[in-house]
């Protein structure tokens, strides 16, 4: 194809794509047919220019950003390829604010559909114009047309297939480009050969591009008007439909091709350089406008051992410079101190960048990932949604001197990973990270092990449990204490009773005749309410109890508030285990979102961890999709995630919020209570 009309300038592409589908073997091939890399590295081999960090090796998957530059026929780009594991997938949403174009690596597994379809619908929501690469077409078997019948779901738009591939004797040789009618013969991690069309393949050929014509003619009158009256149209014709109905989110163009083996690597890299969006056309879709100054959208933030914290940037508008200030949204100075190529792992000091490029910001302390930053103060371009965490762990230094460090790790991996949230739990004194799954909280320990130096253990977080009350009692609490001198005397007699669940805890007072003089009723009470909060009979806090000061008496030396607080808890103490302790355990109201061929899977998951189901329905937008909703313990919630993802190949996800406290009973309370319990504890 021609030229004429293509705007060049350097573009940043977002590979996006299923676990395991091939998105850093591909990365690695583009490196290769760009010359960027002498040497085509391979996952199995451990030694390609992505997933090269300590973590990723460890874990053997993508775990965070991989991004690289190349150069091509003239322009610039930028790669960056983003992990597909749900559990990381977090890490693309700050990339797919300033990209131009996203390339979608699959394969022909229906497994993956449903993990497909999620990263569709966040492209369509975000209008963002997206290319399918159907990868590892050395290992197809059947119809590509029926593969693409079977990845259709996971597309609002149509798949709209560019390429039909060649076989002889059952392998997959070459591929006919559809638009241009050419035929290319594959070669191992080399350039196609374009040949002659085969006879055999002539029939094929015609019959998917004139699929491919009546897909792209439905958003063309003058197109479909031409096919109506059998006239062959202009091939300028074609392609401009093509890229104006993709850019305009229309059609989904599928390019078939093998990263590991390097076929059709050329053949995408043209696609890209004639049909991605200028980053000006990026600027319009983002509702950017012209811009007077400079706008830097914040990808990831990165701690580096040498060069302390990165910034990887893409520059939206304007330039940027060493030494130059940006602004955040929210008013926060970044001064930029150096600028960096990103090849991987390494980094390269460069010169100013230019509008359109991606660059790593050396030292920008205040950025955080997902800000914009701009010279203008512009709004954040794309608000980073709300992480809902679906597992945690409670995290400790092994040694204790190693608090502060620890402190300073953690603070520095949540800048890095905005996913992540970081509780404090008072009651238990303990440190709860929460994240999106195992592997990636043991990521998270890793790192903190190996990149900051700071051995952690690790245990499951303690359960909020509390304990109530049945029934009322009426109790007399004396403290009485004589060692010379002043004495201490404080007596009440208190009536003790439930409440309805959710109430709180209530004091009150009804005294008369000033048996217990005014200035000590407030003690009393703080008494009673430290008593609560540190634990009945059970060894939990407690909850829905009202209890009321009805008498008691006082000696005129030797009561004070102490002696009246202590008397308190004494009543406390002897009348709650009159009135029929329970344990409370925390119920979640829990929304379980999976594939509609799992829903069975997951309705007898959950009652298995005493899980009582309250309804299902197809997800509202999501074809193929169920939302179960359910209200589970909270303890049964921990490792949920691990068995929901196992039963719906990867995709499965929740939300849960609190519901109610609910009784426990039997043998479950008493080793609740023998486990977790403050008396029983020694806390």
């Amino acid at each position: 194809m021609a030229d004429n009309g293509r705007q060049a300038g350097p573009r940043c592409i977002a590979l996006v794509g299923p676990f395991a589908s091939g998105k850093t073997s591909l990365l690695e091939a583009i490196l290769m047919r760009t010359g960027a890399i002498t040497r085509q590295g391979h996952a199995r081999d451990g030694n390609m220019v992505g997933d090269a960090s300590p973590e990723a090796r460890t874990a053997g998957m993508s775990i965070e950003l991989n991004v690289a530059e190349a150069d091509y026929m003239g322009d610039r780009y930028t790669f960056i390829d983003c992990p597909g594991s749900v559990e990381f997938q977090f890490e693309s949403l700050p990339v797919l604010a300033g990209v131009d174009m996203a390339v979608v690596v699959a394969e022909a597994d229906p497994k993956k559909v449903p993990a497909l379809q999620m990263i569709l619908r966040d492209l369509e929501a975000r209008q963002l114009p997206h290319l399918l690469f159907l990868n590892k077409i050395d290992k197809l078997s059947g119809s590509v047309r029926d593969i693409l019948t079977m990845l259709q779901p996971a597309s609002r738009v149509p798949l709209v297939l560019r390429q039909l591939p060649m076989t002889k004797n059952g392998i997959v040789t070459g591929c006919i480009d559809l638009a241009l009618e050419r035929a290319h013969v594959y070669h191992e991690a080399k350039e196609s050969e374009i040949v002659a069309l085969p006879e055999g393949e002539q029939a094929a050929e015609v019959e998917a591009r004139t699929a491919m014509l009546e897909q792209i003619a439905d958003y063309d009158d003058v197109l479909m008007e031409q096919l109506l009256e059998d006239v062959a149209p202009e091939k300028s014709l074609i392609f401009k439909d093509l890229v104006e109905e993709m850019r305009m989110g229309k059609i989904s163009p599928v390019f078939i091709g093998s990263a590991e083996h390097g076929n059709g690597i050329s053949r995408l890299l043209k696609a890209i350089r004639h049909e991605a969006p200028t980053v000006r056309e990026t600027r319009e879709r983002l509702g950017l406008g012209k811009p007077s100054g400079t706008v830097v959208q914040v990808m990831k933030t990165i701690q580096t051992a040498r060069s302390g914290k990165m910034c990887v940037a893409r520059v939206l508008a304007g330039s940027v410079s060493d030494g130059m200030t940006l602004r955040s949204a929210d008013g926060r100075d970044c001064k930029v101190s150096g600028l960096f190529r990103v090849m991987g792992q390494d980094t390269q000091k460069r010169d100013a960048a230019q509008e359109g490029e991606t660059v790593a910001l050396g030292k920008v302390e205040a950025a955080r990932t997902g800000d914009t930053l701009s010279t203008a103060m512009v709004p954040d371009i794309a608000a980073m949604p709300e992480s809902m965490p679906m597992m945690s762990i409670a995290v400790a230094p092994k040694e204790r001197k190693d608090d502060v460090r620890l402190s300073s790790a953690l603070q520095r991996i949540l800048e890095e990973d905005p996913s992540l949230r970081l509780v404090h739990v008072p009651e238990t004194g303990e440190t709860v990270l929460e994240g999106h799954g195992e592997m990636h909280l043991r990521v998270v320990v890793d790192r903190i092990a190996t990149r900051y130096g700071v051995p952690v253990t690790t245990s499951v977080p303690r359960i909020a449990y509390r304990e109530t009350i049945r029934k009322a009692a009426n109790v007399r609490g004396r403290h009485k204490k004589q060692s010379g001198g002043h004495g201490q005397f404080g007596d009440v007699v208190l009536t003790i009773r439930p409440q309805p669940r959710g109430s709180g805890n209530g004091f009150e007072e009804k005294i008369t005749g000033g048996v217990v003089p005014r200035q000590y009723i407030s003690s009393v009470e703080a008494g009673v309410r430290e008593y609560l909060d540190l634990g009945g009979p059970l060894g939990f806090p407690v909850v829905d109890v009202a209890v009321t000061l009805t008498d008691g008496s006082y000696h005129t030396v030797d009561s004070s508030d102490m002696a009246f607080r202590q008397a308190a808890q004494v009543g406390m103490r002897e009348g709650m285990p009159q009135c029929e302790p329970v344990l409370l355990e925390p119920v979640m109201d829990v929304t379980v979102r999976c594939p509609s061929d799992a829903t069975a899977r997951i309705n007898a998951i959950l009652p298995r961890r005493r899980g009582q189901i309250i309804g299902s329905d197809a997800r509202d937008g999501w074809d193929g999709w169920d939302e179960i909703h359910a209200l589970v313990p909270a303890s049964e919630m921990q490792d949920l995630i691990i068995e929901l993802r196992s039963a719906t190949a990867g995709v499965g996800s929740f939300v849960q919020e609190f519901d109610h406290l609910a009784e426990i009973g039997g043998r479950l309370a008493e080793e609740v209570a023998g486990k977790y319990g403050r008396h029983h504890a020694g806390g």
